[in-house]
């Protein structure tokens, strides 16, 4: 990922609708959710929900499919997992399995030791 697409990326999600709005859907995952349920999980208007999810699908964050009279919106994978990997990658000295979250929190984030030979 470039920076100007990471700095688009933080643009979209750095508004309070739109960061619950991609949190709902990341849980949703491929299946996504129609702008309707989307509106109702967040507490906003279907109006409002729709500007929402413009913004986020202009990021790449996004994507929707028309099924006859709905349009579902679901996140695109491989952009958040690019998005995660810019975020992450030069995590910890260049080891960034150090910021995978499932790791317990002792962790030390500490250069490795160098060995002499």
């Amino acid at each position: 990922m470039e920076e100007k697409d990471a700095i688009k990326t933080f643009t979209a999600l750095a508004q309070e609708h739109r960061l619950r709005i991609f949190r709902v859907l990341t849980r949703e995952g491929a299946d996504g959710l129609t702008a309707s349920a989307i509106a109702d999980a967040v507490s906003i208007s279907r109006t409002n929900v729709s500007f929402h999810l413009k913004e986020l699908e202009n990021s790449g964050l996004l994507t929707s499919t028309r099924h006859g009279r709905h349009i579902r919106y679901a996140i695109v994978v491989n952009a958040v997992r690019d998005f995660i990997n810019y975020l992450t990658g030069e995590c910890c000295h260049g080891r960034p399995e150090l910021c995978d979250p499932s790791r317990e929190a002792k962790t030390s984030c500490k250069p490795r030791e160098k060995t002499h030979v």
